[in-house]
C-alpha cells in the first residue's frame, strides 16, 4: 500500500516560521512570517513528524514493533499474525488475509492510501506469486548494477571467484587506480543482491 501526501499531514512539534509564499504576501505585513502548523515537503523535520505519526497509529492498533528493524511491525490475533513493513510512504503487508483487510480499512481511515494489490516489485525485489509459492528475483536489479558499473559486456562464470585467491593486488601503488567511493557502492549493490543469489556471498566476505 502506499500513502498519498505522507508529508504533508505529520504535525510538527517544533515551532517552524517560514516566508509568506511568493503572491501570497500580506499587503501592509510583508515583514511578517508564517507559522507552520504542519508539515511541508522538504522540511528537514518532515521525515520524524511522519515517522511518529504513523508509529502511534500502529502502536494504537496494537502493532507492536521489532527490536531488530524499527519499520517492522507485527500482531498475533487468536495465534494468527500480521506483519507490516515501513518503508517511508510504502507499506507492505503479509499474514492472515482477514486481518490484512482489517487493517487495510483502519489504515484507511487515518492515511489517504493506494492499494496496490499483490506485490510485484519492492525495492529491487521482482516478486512472482503462485499458489503456495513465492518466488524472488533480482534480475532487474543486477542489470542496473552491470550499466552502473561498466560491466554489462563482461564474460560470464559459473563460480564468482577463486576460492584460492588471497591479493587481488600486490603493488602499493596500484591501490592509486582504485576509486574508494565507486568500490564501496559496488560493494554496498552486490550485498545487497546476496538477498536472492546466495552465490556470492563468499565473494563478497573477501572483497568486504
Amino acid at each position: 500500500m502506499d500513502v498519498k501526501t505522507a508529508f504533508l499531514n505529520g504535525i510538527i512539534e517544533e515551532e517552524v516560521y517560514i516566508e509568506q509564499p511568493e503572491g501570497f504576501v500580506v499587503h501592509g505585513k510583508e515583514s511578517h512570517v508564517c507559522k507552520l502548523k504542519k508539515e511541508l515537503y522538504g522540511l528537514k523535520q518532515a521525515p520524524r513528524a511522519w515517522y511518529g505519526w504513523i508509529d502511534g497509529f500502529l502502536v494504537s492498533l496494537g502493532f507492536t514493533k521489532s527490536d531488530a528493524d524499527p519499520n517492522l511491525y507485527h500482531k498475533v490475533v487468536n495465534n494468527e499474525p500480521l506483519i507490516l513493513v515501513l518503508y517511508v510512504d510504502d507499506l507492505f503487508l503479509t499474514g492472515n488475509e482477514k486481518l490484512i483487510l482489517w487493517c487495510k480499512k483502519k489504515l484507511a481511515s487515518e492515511f489517504e492510501m493506494k492499494d496496490l494489490g499483490l506485490m510485484h516489485y519492492y525495492l529491487g525485489l521482482e516478486v512472482w506469486q503462485r499458489q503456495k509459492e513465492i518466488f524472488l528475483g533480482q534480475g532487474k536489479y543486477t542489470i542496473d548494477i552491470l550499466k552502473r558499473f561498466g560491466m554489462l559486456d563482461c564474460k560470464s562464470i559459473a563460480t564468482p571467484m577463486d576460492a584460492n585467491l588471497k591479493k587481488l593486488r600486490d603493488s602499493a601503488s596500484d591501490s592509486n587506480l582504485i576509486d574508494p567511493t565507486m568500490y564501496r557502492q559496488l560493494i554496498g549493490s552486490l550485498m545487497y543482491l546476496t538477498n536472492t543469489r546466495p552465490n556470492i556471498c563468499f565473494a563478497m566476505n573477501a572483497f568486504s
